[in-house]
């Protein structure tokens, strides 16, 4: 106990040193005395300094001078009072800047005049700063770090970079440092040195530095005498190998956007594939009731933040619980709809096709009316934010979600179909509604409780939808003509056609869309659709049916 009090002692010590010096530093007015003290903090792993350090490049650190001396501070980032002044913070202590009389003070800030800095101590704070980004403890931001330095090609970090190779263990960092340490090394004045720095980042298939290396040829297209025959040999050969590296990286992306808002759409389609198939009602509202359950996330959201705040264990639960919300709320607003517009219009398509749209349109305007025509902020709590990068391709955590949520939903759905005496009797009113009647089948009730159902699936895919688009009061109409192509083109009433369908019409779209467009791609879907229905009218798989109706 004795020898860590007496490390924590000699810790605390040397960070006291170091902010003394820190401050010597911001009152001397000799630039080469400020460097030689900045060369002091380049181990420090002392918060306040670097905190300090920024706030200096800034211009935001102030001098209070009275009679007998002079000390520094910066401005709290809480907020000001009401009298517009904020309270500064002591650069020495780290705590509220005082008075001799021990009263805290208070500054206007448009009243202080900051120390003054050049760009030769801003650039050489700015050195310092990078350094301290390598042993951040974030692993993206120590990347990030150093790559930027890679990307500022400065042979005077070269050794910093080295060093920290020697120590650093991350894999996805160790690459960033082998990459900036090549980037770096195309500025010597060594060809066999830049030589290797190509066939480094070729083999590292460095996608940071293929604008360099485009750059050292469009120099040797200029002019051809500039750059010599090996080095251009190499750069042509390390840029071929990083374009195929990313072509194929851009199309693996491209698929996986694909099937993340295909597992979308198949949520959605699920509901009006099942309504659809069962009752013969075209609804143009589904896509309404997605509306429903994404902004039911939102609600749900902003009430777990006047609980628990906008972040903590709390609020990451939020959007579990708003899933199950989702489709209560999608469920409640089908059954409603059901019973109030949709039971008077079974297998009558076109009128059931204008009174939902009617529908539609109402639902949209109560939302513009409760939430305002602007699309709402709807945050994704902590554990679905980020990615994980498999050979350079960022696959997104709240997309990796839906996916696996879409198949979930899928297997239930299966299930509730085939397991269950619900799902015998939908089913036995999809295939044949009058025998099932007459065998004592209340298709009324199946009808209520199926559209219910679907409808709640549409809001689950709302909740979804929320976290990879924006939400506001026309967001169904951009996914409802998608789902009757793929309820049609899969087979109406076919769980197997609606999600083979899903698939093929979103990664077929965002395939198409880098190449066409998003609106032509949209058309080039829609003509294939419609093709592929002349030649199979009944779609991909048909529905087998005991029915002898036509």
């Amino acid at each position: 106990m004795l020898m860590v009090g007496r490390a924590s002692a000699g810790a605390a010590a040397e960070a006291q040193m170091l902010r003394t010096e820190m401050v010597k530093a911001m009152l001397s007015e000799d630039l080469e005395v400020q460097k030689e003290i900045l060369k002091k903090f380049t181990e420090t792993q002392d918060s306040w300094v670097q905190k300090g350090l920024a706030a200096w490049r800034e211009g935001s650190v102030y001098l209070f001078e009275t009679n007998d001396n002079k000390r520094v501070f910066i401005l709290d980032s809480v907020g000001t009072d009401i009298k517009g002044q904020q309270k500064g913070v002591d650069l020495l202590t780290g705590e509220a800047f005082k008075a001799a009389d021990g009263k805290v003070l208070s500054f206007i800030p448009q009243e202080l005049t900051p120390i003054d800095t050049n760009s030769k101590l801003r650039k050489a704070i700015k050195d310092l700063l990078d350094v301290y980004s390598l042993s951040n403890p974030n692993r993206n931001m120590r990347r990030d770090a150093i790559l930027k330095l890679g990307l500022d090609q400065n042979m005077e970090s070269l050794p910093t970079l080295e060093a920290r190779l020697k120590t650093e263990h991350e894999p996805m960092v160790v690459k960033a440092i082998r990459e900036a340490i090549s980037m770096v090394m195309l500025s010597s004045d060594k060809l066999e040195d830049k030589v290797k720095a190509v066939r480094e980042l070729g083999e590292l298939r460095s996608q940071n530095g293929f604008e360099l290396l485009k750059r050292i040829l469009s120099g040797a297209k200029k002019n051809p005498t500039s750059v010599p025959a090996e080095l251009k040999k190499e750069t042509e050969k390390a840029v071929l190998v990083i374009e195929s590296y990313m072509w194929w990286g851009n199309l693996a992306g491209t698929f996986f956007r694909g099937v993340s808002s295909s597992a979308v759409l198949l949520v959605v389609a699920l509901g009006l594939a099942i309504t659809f198939g069962l009752m013969g009602v075209i609804n143009m509202a589904h896509g309404e009731l997605m509306i429903v359950g994404a902004y039911t996330t939102y609600v749900t959201q902003n009430v777990f933040v006047k609980w628990f705040g906008s972040s903590g264990a709390g609020f990451e639960w939020y959007f579990i619980v708003a899933l199950f919300m989702s489709f209560f709320a999608g469920g409640t607003a089908g059954l409603i709809l059901e019973r109030t517009v949709i039971r008077f219009l079974y297998k009558r398509p076109l009128e059931s096709l204008l009174a939902t749209w009617g529908v539609s349109l109402v639902i949209q305007q109560i939302f513009r009316s409760i939430f305002g025509a602007a699309n709402v902020q709807v945050n994704s709590p902590q554990w679905l934010t980020g990615n994980v990068a498999i050979a350079d391709v960022p696959f997104a955590f709240n997309r990796l979600f839906v996916i696996v949520f879409a198949l979930f939903i899928v297997l239930m759905t299966y299930l509730l179909l085939t397991r269950t005496s619900l799902g015998l009797q939908i089913r036995a009113v999809m295939q044949n509604r009058q025998m099932a009647s007459c065998l004592g089948v209340k298709t009324e009730r199946v009808n209520m409780f199926t559209f219910a159902f679907g409808s709640g699936l549409a809001g689950m895919a709302g909740a979804c939808l929320s976290q990879i688009a924006n939400v506001g009061p026309g967001l169904g109409q951009s996914y409802i003509v998608d789902c009757f192509m793929i309820v049609v083109l899969g087979g109406v009433g076919n769980l197997i056609g609606t999600i083979t369908a899903s698939f093929g019409i979103g990664i077929t779209d965002q395939i198409l869309q880098p190449f066409l467009g998003a609106v032509l791609g949209k058309i080039t879907v829609l003509a294939a659709i419609i093709l592929f229905l002349q030649w199979r009218p009944a779609g991909i798989f048909v529905t087998r049916s005991r029915s002898l109706e036509g």
